[in-house]
């Protein structure tokens, strides 16, 4: 019997300073903290080895955070760990996340040593002024001396991060900041529209002034110095930038993602055909066998439970009950542990799905679920295809482009 297909996420939750518009789990931090929080990822990595012997690693993504503020031995320990515990294919998609100003040759030939062969790099706007405001660490030129760097040592599939609908921005500056980027010829462009995510200093200007102008009927608050990009420019940014990129030879295969041919990034298309991933370190989130749940959030918690003073035997942090995989994960270190009902199952089959561009498969959805879409969403399919909202493919069933513009109301029409 053939060996069950696995990524593996990893999480280094450390930076140089958080960015204004970021709510992700990461934080700054010295070089000491950065090595023992390294000794309890391995550790961690270590105690997962019987687990998960019957599976075979397709892809593995090291994210954060910036990854690429670890010394080289620490990358370097991380991967021999995970090598030495985990069945990694020969052909595994490696990506590792990495910003400018903290990329080194020294730093990126030991990250190709490791076996990494997907870079993706923060970039977000090639307009200095925008980075600013957006709170990064560097300038447009530290990205492209980092971009000469990573590709000197022979890197040859990098994606690009690029933030759209930012404060102050123009559908003129959002060309400029795509067709430069876009010139710079990457495998792989990530797009995303900016969300003012509550907890951040983004949302402290925009979120609450905005709930509070709407308070006082709108004219008793001064607006942020710079405002957010009216609801017609942001659209005209969102066609712009599938028409640019298309332009430049980029396919769009996913809502916000676009590639050349070949090189979609394996590892986010396994989330969204929800194959099994594992996620190592702080706060990472796991899918296995139908449950979901994440590792504790709590830095100190953490180093208490991998460090090196634990007292922790490596291989006590999972029960695993023969090959369907029954989970008891340890609530010391694992929260919001959620066993996904069989509709729960569908309905991420479908909005995650249909993400894609190419969309759900009418054979996939049988073969998993044993019915067929139609089975189960008949009316709602025939209801949306009336709103010129999805369309049959052959075997499968996507989005229009004014789907696509829509996205989130679709999706809600696939909960049960």
């Amino acid at each position: 019997m053939g060996k069950r297909e696995l990524e593996l996420y990893v999480h280094i939750p450390f930076c140089v300073r958080k960015c204004a518009y970021c709510d992700f789990l990461s934080f700054p931090s010295e070089e000491c903290e950065r090595a023992s929080y390294v000794d309890a990822l391995v550790t961690e990595i270590k105690g997962q080895k019987d687990n998960f012997k019957d599976y075979l690693v397709s892809t593995v993504f090291l994210g954060g955070g910036t990854p690429s503020l670890l010394r080289e031995e620490d990358t370097a320990r991380i991967f021999y760990s995970l090598r030495e515990n985990f069945d990694i294919s020969g052909s595994a998609e490696i990506t590792m996340e990495v910003n400018p100003g903290t990329v080194t040759a020294k730093k990126a030939a030991e990250w190709r040593a490791c076996g990494v062969n997907r870079l993706s790099i923060g970039i977000q706007s090639t307009d200095d002024d925008e980075l600013k405001m957006l709170g990064r660490i560097h300038t447009f030129q530290e990205f492209l001396d980092t971009w000469k760097t990573v590709r000197e040592e022979g890197f040859d599939n990098i994606n690009i991060d690029l933030i759209s609908a930012i404060p102050g921005q123009t559908l003129m500056s959002w060309e400029k900041t795509l067709r430069t980027a876009a010139g710079l010829e990457p495998e792989h462009i990530s797009s995303y529209s900016l969300i003012i995510e509550e907890g951040t200093p983004f949302y402290k200007l925009y979120g609450e002034a905005e709930r509070a102008c709407g308070k006082a009927g709108g004219d008793s608050l001064r607006s942020p110095a710079l405002p957010l990009p009216d609801e017609d420019t942001e659209r005209g940014i969102y066609k712009a930038t599938a028409d640019i990129l298309e332009e430049y030879g980029y396919h769009r295969y996913e809502i916000s993602n676009y590639a050349k041919e070949g090189y979609e990034c394996r590892h986010n298309l396994g989330y969204w055909e929800r194959k099994e991933y594992l996620g190592l370190g702080l706060g990472a989130s796991s899918l296995i066998n139908e449950q979901r749940f994440h590792n504790t959030e709590d830095m100190e918690r953490y180093l208490k439970l991998f460090g090196t003073d634990s007292g922790k035997e490596a291989g006590k942090f999972f029960t695993v009950k023969d090959r369907e995989m029954t989970l008891s994960p340890n609530e010391e270190i694992y929260e919001d542990i959620e066993k996904l009902s069989f509709c729960e199952q569908i309905e991420e089959f479908m909005f995650l799905g249909l993400r894609k561009m190419k969309g759900v498969s009418r054979t996939e959805f049988q073969k998993r679920f044993g019915r067929t879409l139609e089975d189960v969403y008949a009316g709602r399919i025939m209801k949306l295809a009336g709103q010129g909202l999805v369309e049959k493919a052959g075997d499968d069933l996507r989005l229009t482009e004014r789907g696509i513009d829509v996205s989130n109301y679709v999706f809600a029409e696939f909960l049960l």
